[in-house]
């Protein structure tokens, strides 16, 4: 048989797969494609704007979009891989059979996911966060890294990473203290005996940081905390000065008696 007589026979009995395969890789490589193409279109203009550096906002929206266009382009080239086979057709018919209980499973299952990226838009457009900003949320303290389509990653002072699904962080209270300036607050709580001298534990703390300012926060049977203020810093710089504020006090505080 001459060959391209077995190159028609081929193609045409595996014409679906190599249509759906071919979809495939159409789709990633124009998530990839589109990708860069944002990226760069961003950064032309930011150049023109800023001289070449995105802002925290237009970082964030940037970011999102990004992703938003990728998944858009890989589930339509999905779809359009698993419209070939004529099998999944016949099971579609049938799930469609019975269309109330797939859509409840469908919907149930979906839910979460749906509900973060929705709550990933709502973030992107309303930014109570950005990239880069100094936030706390349900006690954990760390630098926005990057806003995803279903979660926010924070990278905290030990360099790990909290991840925080979209729809709980738009629905909870959220301390962002970056967010209209570009140094953050210094704040360092440290506890003495509730039997100790304050007075002498406050002169102490004072004598030995003379830059910041030192009060009683609050004071219970396990303890009196006090709270030491100290002026505004760059969020990468937080987590070593109050560290060194930390360790001086409390010295101070051994030093009366206090700890």
């Amino acid at each position: 048989m001459p060959p391209y007589i077995l190159a028609e026979t081929f193609f045409t009995r595996y014409d679906n797969q190599l249509t759906a395969a071919l979809s495939l890789v159409i789709a990633f490589a124009l998530a990839a494609l589109v990708d860069r193409v944002i990226v760069r279109r961003a950064t032309a203009l930011a150049t023109i704007v800023r001289g070449g550096e995105l802002s925290a906002e237009a970082d964030t929206r940037v970011r999102f979009l990004r992703r938003v266009t990728e998944v858009t382009i890989v589930v339509i080239g999905l779809g359009v891989a698993l419209s070939q086979f004529a099998a999944l057709d016949r099971i579609a018919g049938t799930v469609l059979a019975s269309s109330a209980i797939a859509a409840a499973v469908v919907g149930f299952a979906a839910r979460q996911v749906l509900a973060n990226a929705i709550a990933g838009m709502q973030i992107a457009i309303t930014q109570p966060l950005r990239v880069g900003d100094q936030v706390t949320f349900e006690g954990e303290t760390g630098t926005v890294e990057d806003v995803r389509l279903t979660s926010t990653w924070l990278r905290t002072g030990t360099d790990s990473r909290v991840i925080i699904p979209n729809e709980k962080l738009a629905a909870g209270v959220l301390r962002n203290e970056s967010i209209e300036s570009a140094t953050v607050a210094v704040e360092v709580s440290v506890w003495i005996r509730p039997d100790a001298d304050e007075a002498a534990a406050l002169a102490a703390v004072q004598e030995a940081l003379p830059d910041v300012q030192v009060r009683i926060a609050e004071s219970t049977f396990e303890g009196i905390r006090l709270l030491i203020l100290a002026a505004p810093t760059l969020p990468s710089t937080r987590p070593a000065h109050e560290a060194d504020i930390r360790a001086t006090a409390l010295a101070a505080l051994r030093g009366v008696g206090a700890r």
